[in-house]
């Protein structure tokens, strides 16, 4: 299909500044044993600069979506890459824990782009060239995190961790300066007030939802705490539903959740979301972990399991959205349903090499692939053009709560289920034993299973999720039926 020349420029921009958004939030995944000793800080500590980038992504998705749908999409994409930019200038520059945090909570702003990109897609492109282009998009989920695992292990080891947000600076501000002078503003508008009251409701909902979510493992599920977290949670999100049900103009239309298609495709990404970072939770661990539990590979081989699956993502976007073309875009998401399905099950079935692994990641990827590539399609098609941005930002809020849910459900199995494994010896003799050997305790094969059948399960509700949406597709006429 061959896209205008404005039209490649634009997808061109989403696709790298999705990519790199992607990137610099997991690139520090491999730097973070590398983190803890250069900032002098616990592991408990540490989990706070995954936890606030992913909160402040959710957030910022949730707001900004919304809010280019009034205020102008290109404005609000720009004034993002802006904040965006600046923060990863700072990032390598951190000297303790708490700044770096700070700078990673403003960075995760940038997600907050994602729905504005599709959004502006959607006013770009006539129906027929929107799911091709969606596809780009959408794969850059996988590549990028994929991406951040390999290209962050590498830099940490050879240079400092430190370069790793260097070397994303020239990206950033080139993409920025591009996106001011390339992209166009969306003549779709939509006139209302901006719902402060609404606004606020969603975001401690959030927050302390997210909170629980990524911190319950250290301050225990059952402590006073976690439970006066979930609860805050659990009644700012049912004064939000009460406060914006009677409003005129409401900030998040609860109509649009209302919708069957959009419903379904929202609680489907979820569980994909889910499933996707079971993957990238557990491979590293299974990779490095100490002979006979693991693999004893170092981070940068451990990181390159994951790069055939990103590879698949990009090969299988395009065919994705030739499927969402011709026959719509829930037999996308059923495709790529079912060959994660398969992948889990291979996961659980047949792990006993590297290389086996790097297969089930690939299918993993391809999967994925498929799913987010139908998922935002049948979003779009589903949702009025003045509201996709806020459609499209509800969508990501759905799937960061399922990225964030596979490794709190990770961790705590890991926990429970370990297994004793030689990681070095005391050169100290004792009598006839030359060394003292030193045991440490790491997750047990019976973990990584526990692990994979829940990725099963989650998956085949999403299965089951996919089969009861509505067929829609564009016709030659470019008329939604």
């Amino acid at each position: 299909m061959a896209f205008s020349e404005r039209a490649r420029s634009t997808i061109i921009i989403m696709a790298l500044m999705g990519t790199l958004i992607t990137y610099v939030e997991t690139m520090v995944v491999p730097a973070l044993p590398v983190l803890s000793r250069y900032f002098d800080a616990s592991y408990s500590s540490l989990s706070w600069v995954l936890t606030s980038y992913l909160i402040s992504g959710t957030v910022s998705a949730a707001i900004f979506g919304k809010l280019a749908d009034i205020v102008g999409k290109k404005k609000i994409f720009v004034s993002l890459a802006v904040v965006y930019s600046v923060a990863i200038s700072f990032g390598g520059f951190a000297t303790t824990l708490s700044e770096f945090i700070v700078i990673r909570t403003i960075q995760g702003l940038g997600m907050g782009m994602f729905p504005v990109a599709f959004a502006l897609l959607n006013d770009e492109l006539p129906p027929k060239e929107l799911p091709l282009a969606q596809g780009i998009i959408s794969a850059t989920f996988t590549v990028g995190a994929s991406i951040g695992l390999v290209i962050g292990a590498w830099i940490t080891q050879n240079f400092d961790w430190e370069w790793a947000y260097h070397s994303a600076i020239p990206v950033a501000f080139g993409l920025l300066i591009a996106s001011a002078l390339i992209l166009k503003e969306s003549p779709f508008r939509k006139k209302q007030k901006i719902d402060a009251g609404g606004i606020f409701l969603l975001v401690v909902g959030i927050i302390s939802l997210l909170l629980l979510l990524s911190q319950g493992e250290y301050w225990g599920w059952t402590s006073s705490l976690s439970i006066s977290v979930g609860l805050l949670s659990l009644v700012s999100f049912v004064m939000f539903y009460l406060y914006e049900r009677v409003l005129e103009d409401p900030f998040i239309s609860l109509k649009l959740l209302s919708v069957r298609n959009i419903f379904l495709a929202n609680f489907a990404g979820l569980l994909v979301s889910g499933g996707m970072f079971y993957l990238f939770y557990t491979i590293p661990t299974i990779l490095e972990d100490p002979i006979p539990l693991g693999f004893g590979k170092d981070v940068f081989t451990a990181g390159l399991t994951v790069v055939p699956g990103a590879i698949m993502g990009i090969v299988l976007a395009p065919l994705g959205a030739l499927v969402v073309r011709r026959r719509g875009p829930k037999l996308a998401i059923l495709i790529g349903t079912i060959i994660m399905l398969m992948a889990f099950l291979l996961l659980y079935i047949n792990r006993g090499t590297p290389l086996a692994i790097t297969e089930d990641a690939a299918f993993i990827g391809g999967g994925t692939s498929f799913v987010f590539v139908g998922m935002i399609n049948m979003i779009i098609i589903s949702t009025p053009k003045d509201s996709a941005g806020m459609a499209t930002g509800m969508n990501t809020v759905f799937r960061n709560i399922g990225s964030s849910l596979s490794p709190a459900i990770s961790g705590s199995i890991e926990t429970q289920f370990v297994a004793p494994a030689l990681v070095s010896y005391f050169p100290v003799s004792m009598g006839a034993i030359p060394f003292t050997p030193i045991f440490s305790n790491f997750p047990s094969q019976q973990a990584f299973n526990w692990i994979y059948i829940i990725g099963f399960v989650t998956l085949l509700i999403s299965l089951i999720f996919t089969l009861s949406m509505k067929k829609v597709i564009v016709n030659e006429s470019n008329e939604v039926v």
